[in-house]
């Protein structure tokens, strides 16, 4: 089946993506919700996640999207996968990440990606970037002590600017970090490389 076409950008401020988020019941999603959690921000086609879900069963896998035909397309490709420890979510992180992980117990949440957001390159749309201290201040609340938060892209400037972000936090540790840590690439992650160019990245932990 041909892959859904969208459009690469999606103004998170207009108005379809300021609704309220429903959060997310990890029971209705995942076959054992008790399992740690990998949330997966920004994760476009969800592709990442779910070669990543295939080759660790013993964690649950949760991909937020902005772009719904994404998310719907994904959880197709999941269920005909037979993963019971993937799903994707339409949400618009940068305003109701906080509202989607309201219910999800403590502890539970031990990883986050966030990789190759959009930049928004123009100095008017900055408003518009993905992380930003809201953002920031919702996944530290979540995420465990110990857990792990890894943050990549391939534009300097924007890596700078999340990377700061994240620093801000005293609750967190920075390991830092040259190479992936997990045993599978984005799409987007590869594409670069191939073409000998940088890839900034960093990863904190959650300090106890």
């Amino acid at each position: 089946m041909a892959r859904v076409r969208v459009h690469q950008h999606v103004n998170p401020l207009s108005p379809y993506y300021l609704q309220e988020q429903e959060p997310v019941d990890l029971s209705a999603l995942f076959a054992d919700p008790a399992q740690p959690l990998h949330l997966d921000i920004g994760c476009a086609r969800g592709r990442f996640i779910l070669r990543m879900a295939a080759a660790q069963p013993e964690w649950n896998f949760l991909g937020v999207e902005i772009r719904e035909p994404l998310v719907e397309e994904a959880n197709r490709l999941a269920t005909e996968a037979g993963l019971t420890n993937l799903n994707y979510v339409f949400c618009n992180a940068m305003l109701r990440l906080r509202q989607l992980l309201a219910d999800v117990p403590d502890d539970v949440l031990q990883v986050v990606t966030i990789q190759f957001p959009d930049p928004w390159f123009k100095k008017r749309h900055a408003k518009r970037r993905m992380v930003n201290a809201e953002l920031v201040a919702t996944v530290v609340d979540k995420i465990a002590p110990g857990g792990k938060i890894f943050v990549q892209t391939d534009i300097e400037f924007l890596a700078d600017e999340m990377f700061e972000l994240f620093r801000a936090d005293k609750r967190l540790s920075e390991v830092g970090t040259s190479t992936n840590p997990f045993p599978v690439k984005t799409e987007r992650e590869i594409s670069v490389e191939d073409r000998a160019l940088p890839v900034y990245r960093t990863l904190f932990t959650r300090l106890g």
